[in-house]
């Protein structure tokens, strides 16, 4: 299985959010960065839970949908950003690294 290179992804993912978000980016900046690296280090424990064979790929589908539930709550939390900016950055977030996540993990969890 490909490596996951967690600053990579997030760095990735950052650009993406960071162009939706505009004049936002400076107020949800550190809670986006602080959760992209969990979404990586989410989907290592999912990569290392499926080589051990103590994960389906259901269970990997759940798990990521509880982090991207997890990512959509913190960025909620920042005064001024509404559900469909949050929405459309962390698509666009999500969007430039499924391929490799899900090639990373040989499981289309994302």
């Amino acid at each position: 299985m490909p490596e996951i290179n967690i600053e990579k992804l997030a760095k990735d993912m950052t650009g993406a959010a960071m162009g939706v978000f505009k004049e936002k980016w400076p107020s949800v900046k550190t809670y986006a960065e602080a959760e992209f690296k969990k979404l990586g280090e989410t989907v290592i424990a999912v990569q290392k839970s499926k080589l051990a064979g103590n994960i389906t790929e259901e269970e990997a589908r759940l798990l990521m949908d509880m982090q991207k539930n997890a990512m959509r709550s913190v960025m909620l939390t920042v005064e001024g950003l509404g559900i469909i900016a949050v929405e459309e950055a962390l698509n666009a977030a999500l969007d430039v690294v499924r391929s490799t996540i899900n090639t990373a993990v040989g499981w289309t969890i994302l």
